[in-house]
């Protein structure tokens, strides 16, 4: 009887010493999605994309966002992805590193975006996700807030708002808290 197994042992065996060494960890379907995904992203040109572990780790990478209008022109802002390895059947895990005076960001980063919560659905990828941040800072949303500060000020006296976000991005205090410069 021929031992298959074995012959297939011995094929892997030769492969590895013809190729310089083993193979890679084998990749799980969320590593090869966002492998994908990252392959075919097609970003806005003031937005980019950067692995500080590594290309070896795709699964947590930062994108940095500079909006070329509305209220936050001008302003640098930094996200942190960490991907699960059953995207896309969950979600990326999204925090904004920068802290920002936003309707749609609260003070510890993290983001109110329907699409990375109840709206996700598998067939979203990553560039969707860039593109709901960006638009987020061309188009704030006072209707789903997590900061209800900044969202009421917005609603109530978008000029103040106005202010409050030039005020918070060049460095300094709106009301009690402390925005490091963005800009």
């Amino acid at each position: 009887m021929i031992r298959l197994f074995k012959v297939k042992e011995k094929q892997r065996e030769l492969a590895e010493n013809a190729n310089g060494g083993a193979p890679g960890k084998k990749q799980s379907a969320g590593e090869l999605r966002l492998h994908k995904d990252i392959t075919e992203l097609i970003l806005p040109k003031s937005c980019s994309i950067t692995f500080p572990n590594g290309k070896d780790d795709l699964m947590n990478f930062e994108v940095s966002i500079r909006p070329d209008e509305g209220y936050y022109f001008g302003g640098t802002f930094l996200f942190t992805f960490q991907v699960s390895p059953i995207y896309p059947h969950e979600a990326p895990k999204v925090k904004c590193k920068t802290k920002v005076y936003h309707p749609n960001i609260d003070l510890e980063g993290n983001v109110c975006l329907n699409i990375l919560r109840e709206d996700w659905k598998p067939v979203l990828n990553i560039n969707t996700v860039i593109y709901g941040l960006y638009h987020l800072f061309t188009e704030p949303n006072y209707e789903d807030p997590l900061n209800h500060d900044a969202a009421a000020v917005l609603r109530d006296n978008p000029k103040m708002f106005e202010s409050n976000v030039r005020r918070a991005m060049a460095g300094g205090y709106v009301g009690q808290t402390f925005f490091a410069r963005c800009m």
